[in-house]
């Protein structure tokens, strides 16, 4: 089994689309040098991103656009 499960992401995120566009971000910055908030289990970048948005370091939120 996968850690973190879908089903657990996905009541982190209001959509799958949000949920891939802040682990990309911070896939990218794990990537650019930054430290990981937590001790991951993987050793992939979006796997490591995914485990943070798992344990609430990082939460995704809707951003709307101002009219």
């Amino acid at each position: 089994m996968l850690y973190p499960s879908i089903d657990l992401l996905m009541t982190k995120a209001d959509s799958k689309y949000s949920l891939v566009v802040v682990a990309s971000k911070r896939a990218r910055q794990l990537l650019d040098g930054h430290e990981p908030q937590l001790q991951p289990r993987s050793k992939k970048y979006v796997g490591a991103a995914l485990e943070e948005i798992a344990a609430d370091l990082l939460v995704p939120t809707n951003r709307t656009p101002n009219k």
